[in-house]
């Protein structure tokens, strides 16, 4: 393998190391950790530790200290509003862009594949597997929809919203797992997919972007759903990492 690509295999496997310890609250909110602390631990030389450290610091969730290395974030209700905020207003305007641009058929087409299928998790009973079905077919229509919009511009910016803690589209679906109305908001959230999809066909760029703004308030009661319900929270991937109050 060439030094190049394999410098980048590295940092992709510490990246994605990194993040996973950080969600599974193995690494604590306020605790410093060092180049050589990662090199160690995980057996990646430095260059592409640099590198993953780097990246988990622009996605938010390390933050560089004055005496050297990075700290694990902690984030407040208002922060993680902001950034599904945030993340609505992208997809809001690549829903606008698709309608009015006209998306290309075979979005389209995926698109609505992709919304027969979420149908056909949701019927029936709900369970573990059948919500993780939704959640990997709730991010391919969120993935399509950035697409949608025929902008590498806004794709781009969208895939960065979705990689600030917290503010991708499937963050808090889990969450929903012991909520007793599960049901209804999966059901309002398919509509919700369908009734965008129906507008970007429609050339209805107005509706598309609102019907999208909307769309991503659902994330927001997730959210209050968590920090009122331990039992929530720890199903939440990186729920230790929430700064109450």
């Amino acid at each position: 393998m060439p030094t190049a690509d394999f410098s980048a295999s590295q940092t992709v496997k510490a990246l994605l190391q990194l993040r996973e310890m950080i969600l599974a609250g193995e690494l604590e909110p306020g605790e410093r950790i060092s180049e050589l602390w990662v090199v160690e631990k995980l057996q990646v030389s430095r260059t592409p530790v640099r590198a993953a450290l780097i990246r988990l610091q622009e996605e938010g969730l390390l933050e560089e200290i004055p005496s050297g290395g990075f700290s694990i974030r902690s984030f407040t209700e208002a922060e993680i509003c902001d950034s599904i905020e945030l993340r609505g207003c992208m997809e809001g305007m690549a829903a606008r862009l698709a309608a009015e641009r006209g998306a290309p058929e075979p979005i389209l087409r995926d698109l609505s594949d992709a919304v027969a299928e979420i149908d056909a998790v949701l019927a029936g009973a709900l369970d573990d597997r059948k919500f993780s079905a939704y959640v990997d077919l709730n991010a391919r229509f969120h993935r399509l929809l950035a697409g949608a919009a025929q902008s590498p511009l806004i794709e781009r910016q969208i895939d960065k919203c979705m990689r600030l803690p917290f503010a991708s589209a499937s963050a808090f679906v889990m969450v929903q797992a012991i909520d007793e109305g599960a049901r209804e908001m999966l059901l309002l959230a398919q509509a919700q997919h369908r009734s965008v999809l129906e507008a970007i066909e429609n050339r209805e760029g107005a509706r598309a972007e609102a019907l999208m703004r909307e769309h991503s308030r659902i994330a927001h009661r997730n959210l209050k759903t968590a920090l009122t319900n331990n039992a929530a929270l720890a199903r939440l991937p990186g729920g230790t990492l929430i700064r109450h109050g």
